[in-house]
């Protein structure tokens, strides 16, 4: 008799779920329509293009779809129950309110394992596709890939560039702000190349500067030896895999602040996933203790801004190094989790 009660819960559940999938998608996919019904009026590309580009953003709305539905489709399938007295036909049938929200919750770790395949594999390819598609539909080059404040420095040099640009199918990088220092020698120049198969850096006119010497400009180009190599190009980690960005998190090459975004990415993209199990907990927790439909329609907004606030908190905290970043991305569901624990107990 219990099992049975529990399935008519999951059941209701359930079709609020799909009801809330169904919601969120539709919301997120009418934005992105209406942006993309606009540039095929401005510039008219193929239907086939527009609406390829218009669906590799499905994978990503899916995933948001697929979280957000959770606190929706639970509380306010409790919350109708609890309006019709059936909570209380099922508590009197013996099943405790506590003994739900295991129940409720389990069937969404299929959820955070489709999710989590999701996030780490298509999501990634799917924005890719999309920027590149409408760089064609706007007649547009994509932008070459580009590096923020590359250091190197091996005994006795030190090589800076304050941004290297890597045209896609080139041998040769593009420096600009470009300094030199080996031995006693300072070279800096605004410009450059660095040459990958010759393994050279190429200052245009530079100046050079020696220990009690005036700095005097250097006519034609210098060429001096760099034994880097040329790491992969940086891309917007929304476009990136998830084995791009581990490899980019331990490159100790890269810029602090890139390396610490691609570590809170990587952890992201395992917390997330969970994150449907814990609104799952949390949900049950709280629309076992609500009474009636607008109490819970409150509560969906208060749950999502809330978790909304501190998930777009994370980021630029852990990107700045206030936060670890491992830290930063699983502190949204420890938060809901603690929530959780509270209202459970308070439940009891």
């Amino acid at each position: 008799m219990p099992s049975l009660l529990i399935r008519l819960v999951l059941a209701e559940v359930t079709r609020w779920y799909a009801a809330g999938v169904a919601l969120f998608l539709a919301l997120q996919l009418t934005d992105a329509l209406s942006s993309t019904v606009a540039n095929l009026i401005t510039y008219k590309p193929a239907l086939s293009t527009a609406a390829g580009a218009f669906l590799s953003l499905a994978p990503s709305f899916l995933n948001r779809s697929l979280v957000l539905a959770v606190p929706f489709a639970i509380l306010l399938a409790l919350s109708r129950m609890q309006s019709d007295n059936e909570l209380k036909a099922i508590s009197a049938g013996g099943v405790p309110p506590l003994r739900l929200v295991w129940p409720i919750a389990l069937p969404f770790l299929l959820v955070a394992a489709f999710t989590y395949g999701n996030a780490n594999q298509f999501a990634p390819q799917g924005m890719a596709r999309w920027w590149n598609t409408w760089y064609g539909i706007y007649n547009m080059t994509p932008p070459p890939p580009e590096q923020l404040r590359y250091t190197y420095a091996p005994p006795g040099a030190l090589y800076y560039a304050g941004k290297v640009v890597t045209p896609r199918g080139s041998a040769e990088a593009q420096l600009q702000g470009v300094m030199v220092q080996r031995g006693q020698t300072t070279l800096t120049a605004s410009t450059g190349t660095w040459n990958t198969q010759r393994r050279t850096w190429t200052l245009l006119n530079p100046w050079e500067t020696r220990p009690g010497q005036a700095p005097r400009a250097l006519t034609g180009p210098v060429t001096v030896p760099q034994t880097d190599r040329l790491r992969p190009a940086i891309v917007e980690v929304e476009q990136a895999t998830t084995t791009v960005l581990k490899a980019r998190a331990a490159d100790p090459g890269l810029p602090d602040t890139d390396r610490r975004e691609a570590t809170f990415t990587v952890a992201q993209r395992t917390a997330d996933p969970v994150t449907p199990i814990v609104f799952a907990l949390a949900a049950g927790a709280l629309g076992l203790l609500l009474r009636n439909r607008a109490a819970a329609f409150g509560a969906v907004l208060v749950f999502l801004v809330g978790f909304y606030a501190v998930w777009t908190t994370m980021p630029g905290l852990a990107r700045a190094g206030a936060v670890q970043p491992d830290l930063a991305a699983w502190t949204p569901n420890l938060v809901f989790l603690i929530l959780a624990a509270a209202l459970a107990w308070r439940l009891r």
